[in-house]
């Protein structure tokens, strides 16, 4: 089984165990230029030509306004047109409000909050009633990790969450799919990849939980995995 087939097939386990896509559904995936949604942007876009339940996809990239970023989705808009997917750009004024306004210390929160409320936003718009974003199976555990450590409680995001207001359900198609399985796509398939022009890049909690991880899974080989096994068995926040 090669990379492409590997994560189609745990996006599919993902896809058929929590319902994420009905017949006629418009897709439209996140597309931050990072490595995990060009993938699932892929795995979808393969997805769809042979899943029973048709369907269709789109990209949304959520431009934050960073002035000396430059045309960076060009390479996320090029691999879109050669594979004649649909793409919007929408732009948006987060970088003021997150880092001149409010000037917030801790940003990425309310940074994340305002680029999924674009989205989504844009989603409803285009009449996409599904919102696909690139979280994996190793974000899900840090996720687990990071709200146990910073909140003190037991949490993660749900695989499917649905905006009534809005008639957008987001979901998650890669929650079973290993980080390390779409570095491999990715390499595999040249699959374009941009540099976010955030200045908190990389510098934050979650790259600190995401180390104490690695190390914890050099003599607990399979963590991730058992944390993910661990919240559908207690039927955590959605996950069954």
């Amino acid at each position: 089984m090669n990379e492409m087939q590997h994560i189609l097939s745990t996006v599919r386990q993902a896809v058929d165990k929590y319902g994420m896509i009905e017949k006629n559904d418009t897709v439209a995936v996140g597309l931050s230029g990072g490595k995990d949604s060009i993938a699932l942007l892929t795995s979808l876009d393969r997805l769809k030509n042979f899943y029973p339940k048709k369907f269709s996809v789109v990209g949304i990239s959520v431009d934050m306004g960073f002035d000396d970023a430059g045309d960076i989705f060009a390479p996320v808009r090029e691999f879109c047109a050669e594979h004649e997917i649909p793409y919007h750009i929408e732009k948006t004024k987060i970088k003021e409000i997150v880092f001149d306004v409010r000037k917030e210390k801790n940003p990425c929160s309310l940074c994340a909050k305002l680029r999924r409320g674009a989205l989504v936003s844009c989603a409803k718009e285009l009449g996409a009633g599904k919102l696909a974003l690139g979280h994996h199976l190793d974000d899900a555990a840090e996720t687990f990790m990071l709200t146990l450590v910073n909140e003190g409680r037991i949490g993660c995001y749900s695989p499917v969450t649905v905006y009534e207001d809005t008639a957008v359900t987001v979901i998650r198609p890669l929650i079973y799919t290993r980080e390390a399985d779409i570095r491999s796509l990715v390499k595999k398939e040249n699959l374009p990849v941009v540099k976010s022009p955030c200045p908190e890049d990389g510098n934050t909690d979650r790259a600190e939980i995401k180390n104490v991880i690695r190390e914890l899974e050099i003599n607990h080989r399979g963590l991730k995995k058992r944390i993910i096994t661990a919240m559908e068995k207690r039927g955590l926040d959605g996950w069954q």
